[in-house]
């Protein structure tokens, strides 16, 4: 009873302790692996809506849930970060000049900003936890970067639900979360499964550009313009092109029509995802003159980096393809000798189509 009362009391001043490290969501779910998830997952994988992202496929095995990953796990700490814009996401969707870059891009890169805050809270259980007498506990941190669905577990430990368009909803943020889970040998009390408050919407469905859901909460990864402009390589293909618009980096349209987000407090957005000016709205001739040392400079400590300066442009040339801009038609004609296959062949595209424009 004793030791089950100062469990307890860790578990309140762990909340309160992730609130001051910039976690606006806290919840603890219990460390069990989900068949239900695990099917779904196979379902998903056997249908190829993961593209060419075989690395949703080489551990599905471990995806099935904590005890699958690591049995001396007791439970889960899921934890919420805000991102939410105060600007709309789709206000340059008409721009002939501009690109748009995906909210969760414009600011530091999450992985770095919320791996360092879980890194601290993990710290500060260990040091806690010997304080009032318990024995050392052993903790594994993760945001997005091991085979572990962090989504489910947010949903399981209460902190939101996994809404028709795959990503986490809170009633508070909205469909502004990045989302952080610590796998924990303590055994805290697990908070209540939040339950689905979605309903008869279908918003997030009816805006997707390119119809990449098949049905509500599944999401053909092939169709997405997020994997499409970050996961695929090489040339995209020709019918999603004009869907693109200006999108050079990810897509918010299914976020950003959440009904869910009139609640969302722009001001418990963290302080490093607040957007970079010059990624708020940057201007698409710019964009397309970066050579790798530019692009390398522009986005230090940005998630833009890791897609590689050719892949960008590639998207960029999309962008101008699509934009009936005529004055790019200089700088797209010299990328037609890009020695990057996909960024030649793109501006090949592009210009074809700043050509037909009247």
């Amino acid at each position: 009873m004793v030791k089950s009362a100062v469990i307890l009391q860790l578990k309140q001043d762990l909340i309160a302790e992730a609130r001051r490290l910039g976690f606006v969501s806290v919840g603890i779910a219990p460390a069990q692996d989900n068949p239900e998830q695990a099917a779904r997952l196979k379902q998903w994988l056997d249908a190829g809506y993961h593209g060419t992202m075989e690395w949703m496929a080489d551990r599905a095995d471990v995806r099935q849930g904590p005890q699958s990953m690591w049995d001396a796990a007791r439970s889960v700490i899921a934890l919420g970060m805000s991102y939410a814009p105060q600007l709309d996401p789709l206000a340059l969707e008409s721009s002939h000049d501009r690109a748009r870059i995906s909210v969760y891009a414009q600011g530091r890169d999450y992985h770095i900003t919320v791996k360092k805050a879980l890194k601290a809270l993990a710290r500060w259980l260990v040091a806690e936890a010997r304080r009032v007498g318990l024995e050392e506990p052993q903790l594994k941190v993760f945001v997005d970067t091991a085979p572990v669905m962090e989504k489910p577990l947010g949903e399981a430990a209460g902190i939101g639900w996994q809404g028709k368009h795959s990503n986490m909803v809170s009633r508070e943020h909205g469909s502004w979360l990045f989302l952080g889970a610590i796998y924990t040998t303590v055994p805290f009390p697990a908070d209540e499964v939040h339950e689905d408050r979605c309903g008869s919407c279908n918003a997030c469905q009816a805006a997707c550009p390119t119809d990449a859901f098949p049905k509500p909460y599944v999401v053909d990864a092939r169709r997405c313009i997020s994997y499409l402009t970050i996961e695929h390589k090489g040339p995209i293909p020709d019918e999603f092109r004009k869907a693109i618009g200006n999108r050079i980096y990810g897509c918010d349209d299914c976020l950003a029509v959440c009904p869910w987000n009139k609640f969302a407090d722009t001001a418990a957005r963290h302080k490093s995802f607040v957007p970079r000016e010059e990624l708020a709205e940057p201007r698409l001739a710019d964009l397309l003159q970066l050579d790798d040392a530019a692009f390398r400079a522009l986005f230090s400590g940005s998630p833009i980096k890791r897609i590689g300066r050719d892949r960008f442009v590639r998207n960029c040339l999309i962008a101008a393809g699509n934009s009936g801009n005529s004055e790019l038609g200089g700088i797209v004609a010299e990328l037609k000798s890009d020695p990057d296959p996909a960024v030649a062949e793109a501006a090949r595209w592009a210009e074809s189509e700043l050509k037909a424009v009247p």
